[in-house]
């Protein structure tokens, strides 16, 4: 499987559920390869709409990240799949810890 390269804004949807997502953040020096429920996944421009069923995995509204936090992507519309990148699971990207206000 060869990786597309990604910008921010890219859109992508996955070709097996209902999942799409927006690129935040890459690296200009890395083409990560982008996968939703094992698949890849494509332009969101190019991609049929796939019926949902299950329930959803990919949550609407949140950010998932590589292990080293430097892929970040923006769930769109949730689907049952798992995202990963190169393989790896991504996960939702814990919120800032705001400071004390002693």
């Amino acid at each position: 499987m060869t990786a597309v390269p990604l910008r921010p804004g890219d859109q992508l949807a996955s070709t097996v559920c209902g999942t799409r997502v927006v690129v935040i953040r890459v690296p200009a020096d890395r083409t990560p390869a982008i996968t939703c429920g094992s698949s890849p996944m494509v332009p969101a421009a190019t991609a049929r709409t796939v019926a949902a069923n299950g329930a959803p995995r990919t949550l609407i509204g949140k950010r998932y990240v590589d292990a080293a936090e430097d892929v970040e992507l923006l769930c769109t519309a949730p689907g049952a799949g798992t995202l990963s990148c190169d393989g790896e699971p991504m996960t939702i990207k814990a919120a800032k810890a705001l400071p004390a206000s002693d």
